[in-house]
């Protein structure tokens, strides 16, 4: 694949999906398999995605959120599916006493057994819930991108440890709040969650 194909292939998502001319097909008038190629990887990205919001609309038709569960909704990064994915994994909210159970159930915390300060194992990491992790995971993601004090979070804590470690950070931090904002009925307060 050329430079040049590439570069243009770096557009944003938001760009890209606005675009209705095929940019691509005259970059590969030089090799019918790569245009071919092309074209049926577009036709196939194009009918996935109105397959998607078919059914992310028939989910949201179906399944509203609970009032105590709104809340959600305000937290950067977290839009109706994610939301609704959220509620209908959690359950009721007062089967966790503590954030921290919350936090464990969602594999937000990491899992370890010390005796005298020293590394005697691990627990089981496999425990908890693996949509809620996954789902808080792509709500950092998406709350890194759009929120200013996420960003500034994300990349104070990159700068003194991997990127994983920051995403991980913040996707806890985003577990806790969603706790807080289900249980006390709330919205979204970045002051409080990044201060």
């Amino acid at each position: 694949m050329s430079f040049l194909l590439k570069r243009n292939l770096l557009e944003s998502g938001s760009k890209m999906k606005q675009l209705t001319e095929n940019h691509v097909a005259p970059l590969l008038t030089s090799n019918e398999d790569l245009a071919l190629s092309g074209e049926v990887s577009k036709q196939s990205i194009d009918y996935l995605s109105r397959q998607i919001i078919k059914f992310e609309k028939t989910c949201q038709d179906r399944v509203k959120l609970n009032p105590q569960y709104s809340g959600l909704l305000t937290i950067p990064g977290i839009g109706n599916v994610l939301a609704l994915t959220i509620m209908l994994e959690t359950g009721p909210i007062e089967m966790f006493k503590k954030v921290g159970d919350y936090s464990s159930y969602c594999r937000k915390v990491p899992t370890t057994w010390l005796s005298n300060n020293k590394q005697k194992g691990k627990g089981n990491s496999k425990n908890g819930n693996k949509y809620l992790s996954w789902v808080f995971a792509e709500a950092a993601e998406f709350c890194r991108r759009h929120d200013d004090r996420a960003k500034a979070f994300f990349n104070r804590k990159s700068a003194k440890t991997k990127a994983a470690v920051a995403y991980a950070a913040l996707s806890h931090k985003l577990a806790r709040a969603a706790f807080y904002i289900m249980r006390d009925n709330v919205g979204f307060d970045g002051k409080k969650l990044f201060a």
